[in-house]
């Protein structure tokens, strides 16, 4: 088992910056993909950015050149920090991770969030 645990949310001013950090913690071989994710009430669960283990970066159209993904495997952390950041941002960040267990297999895990709000 994996377990994901998110800090760093908050309230924001609107074109302030933020970085919401999750640890990743229990008996894994290793980390796969990891990414971040958002939901806002409302709306459909949307991929925010994503880190391959090999460092490729990958970033959601609304929050692309406003957002870095970055991840520490010494440390098993995954980073994300939020520049110029808008109302719209306002949503519940959750950390995902693959993770290649013990047994050979891997498997999706996510944290149970952090609140952002971005107020105007």
């Amino acid at each position: 088992q994996v377990q994901l645990v998110e800090s760093g949310g908050g309230l924001v001013q609107s074109g302030g910056s933020l970085r919401l950090s999750c640890a990743a913690s229990g008996r894994f071989n290793r980390l796969n993909i990891l990414a971040w994710h958002r939901q806002a009430p409302g709306r459909q669960r949307e991929l925010v950015a994503s880190v391959t283990s090999g460092g490729i970066t990958s970033y959601g159209d609304s929050v692309k050149g406003r957002v870095i993904i970055s991840r520490d495997d010494a440390k098993n952390t995954i980073d994300l920090q939020m520049n110029s950041v808008k109302p719209e941002d306002t949503a519940v960040y959750i950390c995902y991770a693959n993770a290649l267990l013990d047994t050979g297999l891997s498997h999706d895990y996510s944290g149970q969030g952090s609140q952002v709000t971005v107020s105007s």
